[in-house]
């Protein structure tokens, strides 16, 4: 099922196509397997659309077409761009093409193949765009990592997590990351009244996050900016109390050594030490645990520079301090 982004859709559409966001058990879409490293070239007939914007900037997955004027042995109808945004030529090697647009792509191509062409003339194409990766997190019913089409929308992506948790009263906000811009969006006027100017489109590596109505506390102690009880909503991970509990460049609050003391029903302590860094970097957000009422964070403070404010995981941690 595709839920998609129109102004037009009858009344009876709206009503069956929220209703199957709510009450989804499963995800819709399945995880797409990320292509294989070494998957230089592959056919023309990729699964995912051609664009024809010429302000795209091209990213690791995309599969693009090389055609080099009057030199057809430099020409490739299909390569895919590996990680790291690089490309393989056969006699070039590697060309670095992520983050470009195909304009500018087409002049790397050109500075690479002045070894073996006089004034070459290459004009790159995408010939089709990668998924896209999500995060969602939170009040779902499968939380974690999907990849979805890349036009996909909001409502895709909460249809692809299985639909909303359990919720009391009105539908919670829903807070979306992407970049470093995080915006809140009222479910409650998207899905209950129809609102569908708020079923934005998802870029690669957004984060949503949906709080849950269920309200309890956890204890976070150390160098943060505030110890004690936090509020946690169900579902909630470490990274949603270290967050509340505002670590900061004055506490010099060192999150790659961050102690997680859980009691289990027999009373027995468990101490579990995370490195938030590496969570996050590993795009696998369900590594981050779960906490429970009676769990108690320990947030360690480290040398001198040891809070990056400026990294990666500065955006999502005020994400769940909003």
């Amino acid at each position: 099922m595709r839920l998609r982004h129109d102004h037009l859709a009858g009344a009876a559409t709206h009503v069956l196509t929220v209703a199957a966001i709510l009450s989804l058990a499963t995800p819709v879409f399945a995880q797409t397997a990320p292509a294989s490293e070494d998957s230089a070239s592959v056919s023309p007939a990729s699964a995912f659309p051609v664009t024809s914007n010429r302000s795209y900037q091209i990213r690791p997955g995309d599969v693009i077409s090389i055609s080099v004027y009057n030199e057809p042995g430099f020409s490739i109808p299909a390569v895919r761009v590996l990680p790291g945004g690089i490309i393989e030529e056969p006699l070039a090697g590697q060309i670095h093409v992520g983050g470009l647009t195909p304009d500018q792509a087409g002049h790397a191509v050109d500075r690479a193949l002045l070894r073996f062409v006089r004034q070459p003339e290459s004009t790159v194409s995408v010939a089709s765009v990668a998924p896209v990766d999500v995060f969602i997190l939170g009040n779902v019913k499968a939380p974690g990592r999907y990849q979805l089409q890349p036009d996909s929308r909001l409502m895709d992506a909460l249809s692809a997590a299985g639909g909303l948790g359990p919720t009391d009263g009105d539908l919670p906000e829903a807070h979306v990351q992407s970049g470093d811009n995080v915006t809140t969006v009222s479910l409650q006027h998207l899905l209950h009244d129809g609102d569908l100017t708020l079923n934005s489109q998802i870029h690669n590596q957004t984060t949503i996050y949906i709080p849950s109505p269920t309200v309890f506390q956890v204890q976070v102690e150390g160098f943060v900016e505030h110890q004690g009880d936090v509020p946690m909503h169900e579902g909630d991970r470490l990274i949603a109390a270290i967050a509340r509990a505002g670590p900061s460049q004055t506490a010099n609050s060192d999150l790659n050594h961050v102690k997680l003391i859980h009691t289990t029903p027999d009373g027995t302590k468990q101490t579990t030490v995370y490195n938030m860094y590496e969570i996050y970097k590993s795009d696998d957000p369900t590594k981050d645990p779960v906490l429970v009422k009676g769990d108690l964070v320990y947030v360690p403070g480290g040398k001198k520079g040891a809070y990056d404010p400026s990294g990666p995981l500065t955006t999502l941690l005020y994400l769940f301090r909003i």
